[in-house]
């Protein structure tokens, strides 16, 4: 049975990003990020379950006026190294590591799905200085709060098919609204996500509460959540929203939980509002 590889192909999209490979070391596991460079605020971008860093190139290209762009392969995803329990805790070790080995001064983050979670545990930790948090869509399943809304084998019926082999076809009859790019990415690079780091991490979302943390992160933050996702519901957003009464909370007509991709005009421009005052 194929395992996790990043193929020929997947490795040549690299060359046609203007970002440079960066390695961080937490431990034992070997951290890869694709840093977009410049004199500005460092933005530390943390992607989804499934998202190797290269997929989000799209949004990192269309900030990198406001901010410096740094987007992380999270463990077991990417070019980083898989292993460990990937609990939310653990995430946020290797995203504060990567803070102190680039020597990121007072970095921004930004987190989609996944990623939401592991920044909003980050700033609440505060072992590392961070300026300001956008969190993205973050799974609001936990404990007494009901299953994650999409189960556990769709995505390893979706990681299967991009082992085997998949294209930009097949991915479009899973996430038919996402730009071409989009769908030919996650075609080649789905492979580098290792099935342990998704089973366990799809665990987390329904055993870890994104509730223990969310009070205590601090503003500057904003929770941007897609207007018909089922990961934040209107229920959901407003349960967030009387949890941290300091945060903003941010709209997206046409977006379900993917939103930079299910609708990258208005999501990308909510997101260049928030960052020149984050």
């Amino acid at each position: 049975m194929p395992t996790r590889s990043v193929n020929q192909a997947a490795l040549a999209d690299l060359a046609d990003i203007p970002a440079l490979s960066r390695w961080v070391t937490n431990g034992p596991a070997r951290l890869h990020a694709l840093d977009y460079g410049g004199d500005r605020t460092p933005l530390v971008v943390l992607p989804g379950i499934t998202s190797p860093a290269i997929t989000l190139d799209f949004v990192a290209r269309r900030i990198g006026d406001l901010v410096r762009p740094i987007v992380l392969d999270v463990r077991g995803r990417g070019l980083s190294d898989g292993g460990g329990r990937y609990t939310l805790e653990e995430y946020a070790d290797d995203t504060e590591a990567v803070i102190r080995g680039l020597e990121l001064d007072e970095p921004l983050l930004l987190g989609h799905s996944m990623g939401a979670r592991i920044a909003a545990v980050v700033a609440a930790r505060r072992r590392v200085p961070v300026r300001a948090t956008v969190l993205t869509d973050p799974p609001l399943s936990g404990p007494g709060r009901g299953p994650y809304p999409t189960p556990l084998d769709v995505f390893l019926a979706q990681l299967e098919q991009a082992k085997w082999g998949t294209d930009a076809d097949e991915v479009a009859r899973s996430w038919p609204r996402w730009p071409r790019r989009e769908q030919e990415l996650r075609a080649r690079w789905l492979s580098s996500c290792d099935e342990q780091a998704i089973t366990l991490t799809h665990r987390g979302f329904e055993i870890e509460d994104f509730f223990d943390w969310w009070p205590a992160v601090p503003a500057p933050t904003t929770l941007i959540y897609g207007a018909d996702s089922p990961v934040v519901t209107a229920a959901g957003a407003a349960e967030a929203a009387r949890a941290n009464p300091a945060a903003d909370l941010l709209k997206i007509p046409d977006a379900g939980h993917m939103v930079f991709w299910d609708n990258p005009a208005d999501s990308i421009r909510a997101l260049r509002q928030v960052l020149p005052h984050a």
